[in-house]
C-alpha cells in the first residue's frame, strides 16, 4: 500500500472512529486517565490507547525505552512502536515522551523515518522532555555484558541499554536530552564513557559519537520542551490527556519479581514522576489485563504452561506469543488472581480492559489461579520472597470453554454464554468492572461491557 493510500486509510478510519466513539465507556472518563500494564507486561495496551487517543487530546509515554513494544493493527497493516507513543497514528493527537523515559535516538529516528514512509504526519504532534535521559552506545553494550557475565542467574534483559541509563541516573552521571547542545556535551559524554570503563572493557570513540549526535541534534531539537510546563498547560487549558505505561506492574523496580523487573516504574506512581503532574490530577486508572498470563525473560511464574502442547500450545501459537522488542517466545500460563490483585493495590485501577480473549476460543475449559499456598498456607499477597513465590502451590477454579469464535462479536450479549461467565468470574474476584473486551487484533475488535 502506497503512503498516500495508506494515510488516507488512516484519517478515514479516524474519522468513521472519532464519530462512532460516542458511548460511556470511553467519553465519561476523567480528564488525565492512565493506562497500565497489570501483569508481567504485553498484555495489549497499545490497542485501547490507540482507541482513547480517538477521544484525547494527548498521549504520554512515561517510562522505560525501547525495552518496551506495542503492537498496533490497523486494517491489516502492522505499526510496532518502541518509544513513540501509540497515540501518534491519531491525527487529531499529540504525543509527548516524558522526563521518565530513557530515549535512544536512533531507535526512535527510525521509527519516524517509518512514518514519514507510511505518510504519516507527525510535525507538530511530537514532543519529547529536556529531561529525559539519553541511552548511548555504549550503554546498550555494557547492558549484554552485564547479562552476560551473570550466567545462569541472568535477569532476561532485552539488552537495550535500559538498565545501565537508569543506572547513570541515578548515580548522577548521565546525559539528559538538554545535554546534547550543551557546550560540555562532550565532556560530560567522556566522562559517563570513562567511569563505565573502568568497570567494563569496550572501546568507545566518543568525538566520533560526538559528531554523529550533530545530526540527531537537528531532528530532535524542535521536538524538545520543558514537559513538566507543557503537560499542566495543556490541563489547564482543559486538554483530555491520556498517559500510558510502557512494561508492567509485576515489573516494576520497587514492586515487581525484583531483580527480574525492569529498571523503571510503570505503575500509577511512576506516571506522576514520570511525566510531572500531581497526583490529585489524576481521575481513572485503567488496567489492561490479558485473560492469560505471559512474560518474557527470567523469574518465577506460577501459573506457568509448557509451551509444546495443551492450552499452553495454543495461547502461544493462536497468541502470536512473541516479544514485539526482541522477538523472544513469551512464557505463558493461566490467568493470576493473586498478581492481579496485588497490581490492583498498587494502583487503584478503576476499570479493566481484558484482552486477548479470543486466543481462548478453542480450549474445552479454562483455569483461573485463584490463591497461592505455600506450606499448606493461603499466603494474603504475592510474597516479595521469590523462593517462596517459586515454590507456591496454585489454588485454581476451573471453567468451562466456549469453544466458539468470538471475533465476530459486537456486543457484549453476542459474546458465548461461557465467556460472559469467565468475564464475570474475573470481575468477581478483582472486584474491578471489566469495560472493554478483546476479540481480535484488530483495533477495531473490541467489545465494549456497559
Amino acid at each position: 500500500m502506497s503512503a498516500g493510500r495508506l494515510t488516507a486509510t488512516l484519517d478515514g478510519w479516524w474519522i468513521k472512529q472519532c464519530s462512532e466513539i460516542n458511548n460511556s465507556s470511553m467519553t465519561d472518563l476523567s480528564q488525565v486517565v492512565v493506562v497500565l500494564g497489570s501483569q508481567w507486561g504485553d498484555e495489549g495496551k497499545g490497542k485501547i490507547v490507540d482507541n482513547l487517543s480517538a477521544v484525547y487530546d494527548i498521549c504520554g509515554r512515561f517510562n522505560g525505552g525501547s525495552n518496551a513494544g506495542h503492537t498496533i493493527v490497523v486494517n491489516g497493516v502492522k505499526f510496532a512502536f518502541h518509544l513513540l507513543p501509540s497515540g501518534i497514528l491519531n491525527p487529531t493527537n499529540t504525543c509527548i515522551i516524558g522526563n521518565g523515559t530513557v530515549i535512544h535516538f536512533p531507535t526512535l529516528l527510525k521509527e519516524l523515518d517509518q512514518l514519514d514512509l507510511k505518510g504519516i504526519d507527525y510535525k507538530n504532534r511530537l514532543f519529547i522532555s529536556d529531561r529525559a535521559h539519553v541511552v548511548f552506545d555504549f550503554h546498550q553494550t555494557i547492558d549484554g555484558m552485564n547479562e552476560n557475565s551473570l550466567g545462569s542467574n541472568k535477569i532476561g534483559t532485552t539488552r537495550k541499554g535500559i538498565g545501565p541509563a537508569y543506572s547513570d541516573k541515578v548515580n548522577r552521571n548521565g546525559l539528559r536530552v538538554a545535554d546534547l547542545w550543551a557546550s560540555d556535551f562532550k565532556d560530560k559524554l567522556q566522562r559517563s564513557v570513562d567511569l563505565a570503563q573502568k568497570k567494563f572493557t569496550f572501546e568507545y570513540d566518543v568525538a566520533a559519537e560526538v559528531e554523529r549526535y550533530k545530526s540527531i541534534v537537528e531532528r530532535i531539537k524542535p521536538l524538545v520542551v520543558d514537559n513538566v510546563h507543557w503537560i499542566n498547560q495543556k490541563h489547564k487549558e482543559g486538554k483530555k490527556i491520556l498517559l500510558e505505561g510502557a512494561n508492567a506492574a509485576l515489573l516494576d523496580i520497587d514492586f515487581g519479581t525484583y531483580p527480574f523487573v525492569t529498571s523503571s516504574n510503570p505503575t500509577v506512581g511512576g506516571a506522576i514522576t514520570g511525566m510531572g503532574i500531581a497526583p490529585r490530577k489524576i481521575g481513572d486508572v485503567i488496567a489492561v489485563v490479558k485473560a492469560y498470563t505471559s512474560r518474557v525473560g527470567e523469574g518465577p511464574f506460577p501459573t506457568e504452561l509448557t509451551r509444546e502442547s495443551g492450552p499452553g500450545k495454543v495461547m502461544s501459537e493462536v497468541g502470536k506469543e512473541f516479544g514485539t522488542t526482541t522477538g523472544r517466545a513469551r512464557r505463558v500460563g493461566w490467568l493470576d488472581i493473586p498478581v492481579l490483585k496485588y497490581s490492583h493495590l498498587l494502583n487503584g485501577y478503576t476499570f479493566i480492559n481484558l484482552t486477548k480473549t479470543d486466543v481462548m476460543d478453542s480450549l474445552e475449559e479454562v483455569k483461573i489461579g485463584v490463591a497461592y499456598k505455600h506450606e499448606g498456607k493461603v499466603l494474603d499477597s504475592v510474597p516479595g520472597d521469590l523462593k517462596v513465590l517459586s515454590e507456591a502451590e496454585i489454588v485454581y477454579e476451573t471453567l468451562p470453554g466456549w469453544k466458539t469464535d468470538i471475533s465476530k462479536a459486537k456486543t457484549y450479549s453476542e459474546l458465548p454464554e461461557n465467556c460472559r461467565k469467565f468475564i464475570e468470574r474475573v470481575e468477581q474476584l478483582l472486584e474491578v468492572p471489566i469495560r472493554w473486551i478483546g476479540t481480535g487484533a484488530g483495533r477495531e475488535d473490541l467489545v465494549i461491557k456497559q
